[in-house]
């Protein structure tokens, strides 16, 4: 069923704002003329395909294509015609087995998913190979010795089951992404405590939930521990527990969580909220500075732009909410988008 809000909700705006930002040359920068991240960029496709914009979003990827580095990952940031910050961050590596797998399931588009095939295999091998005995992936190929993140690691698990949905579908066996994602899915559930604390931070709350690892009870249970200490009434989600700061994208994820666990009445309220952080062209601030636990007057934005993967973000969740499509499925566990394993 179809929310009053997100019916009401220009969603087709939104999208063309991104589609605006969009360079020739296919990549999609934060901002116009911004830095670019494969990561943020491959949510604006997928956003841009949950928009009906395929072919800008097959623009998009082939961008990425591009620019892959020998070993099959990419650089964390990008600037015009050169590399902004050489960290071979592995989330950000991995997220193209999410948007490839999502534009096939949107398009059906065989020859594009065979064509992208080497790609994705690529860069999965690499991020695989940043895998720690104990589970989890370090974030930086670039200095393995730094560390794992929750969030990271929960994201690559999603990253994972898409490949590895790719590779079944094309009936390529890669048995070893399984053991990879068994031993990912084990750390992420049992050893927390062995990443990196960067417990602070909304994302690594509802990460584990959002990207699959944690389900049923072990989901809800997770979401309820914490809900007081990062969501504000009235207003959405906080990016940092101890500031006051709540932003679209946080907030749009956890929709997107909730709506994964079937918890559809405080997601479609969550989607209600952001509102208020929407832009009069479609888009949507990045979030907003506010002092005090109530919303009695709107503060200050605490960006003065209103980012592509941000509206992305607002777009999934939409369409996750309006429950059709192979949108609306890719971050429930039992979709169709995304493999069950």
């Amino acid at each position: 069923m179809i929310t009053a809000t997100v019916a009401r909700v220009d969603i087709a705006s939104t999208v063309a704002g991104i589609a605006a930002v969009q360079g020739a040359d296919g990549r999609i920068p934060w901002v116009r003329d911004g830095k670019v991240d494969p990561w943020n960029l491959v949510e604006a496709a997928m956003a841009l395909d949950a928009g009906g914009r395929h072919k800008d979003a097959r623009r998009a990827l082939m961008w990425l294509c591009d620019r892959q580095l020998p070993h099959g990952g990419w650089h964390q940031y990008y600037e015009g015609d050169g590399v902004l910050d050489a960290t071979l961050d592995t989330n950000v590596s991995a997220y193209i087995a999410v948007g490839v797998w999502h534009h096939y399931c949107v398009t059906n588009d065989e020859p594009f998913l065979a064509r992208m095939w080497p790609v994705v295999s690529a860069a999965i091998d690499h991020v695989v190979d940043q895998q720690y005995a104990w589970g989890g992936i370090a974030w930086r190929a670039d200095d393995p010795d730094d560390g794992a993140l929750l969030t990271g690691s929960s994201s690559v698990h999603m990253s994972l089951r898409s490949a590895i949905a790719i590779a079944d579908h094309l009936g390529i066996p890669r048995p070893e992404w399984d053991v990879a994602l068994v031993l990912l899915a084990d750390a992420i559930t049992h050893r927390e405590r062995q990443f990196l604390d960067k417990s602070r931070w909304a994302m690594d709350w509802y990460y584990p939930v959002l990207s699959g690892v944690l389900v049923g009870d072990a989901a809800r249970d997770r979401i309820d521990t914490r809900w007081d200490e990062f969501v504000v009434e009235g207003l959405g989600v906080r990016c940092v527990s101890d500031r006051p700061w709540v932003t679209a994208a946080e907030t749009c994820e956890l929709v997107l969580a909730l709506d994964a666990i079937g918890d559809r009445d405080r997601a479609t309220t969550l989607f209600d909220w952001v509102q208020f952080l929407r832009h009069e062209d479609g888009t949507y601030w990045c979030g907003m500075n506010f002092e005090g636990e109530r919303f009695d007057e709107p503060g200050e934005h605490f960006t003065a732009d209103q980012p592509t993967w941000n509206s992305a973000a607002v777009v999934l969740a939409a369409h996750a909410l309006a429950g059709t499509g192979p949108t609306s499925q890719l971050f429930r566990r039992e979709g169709a988008a995304v493999s069950s394993r």
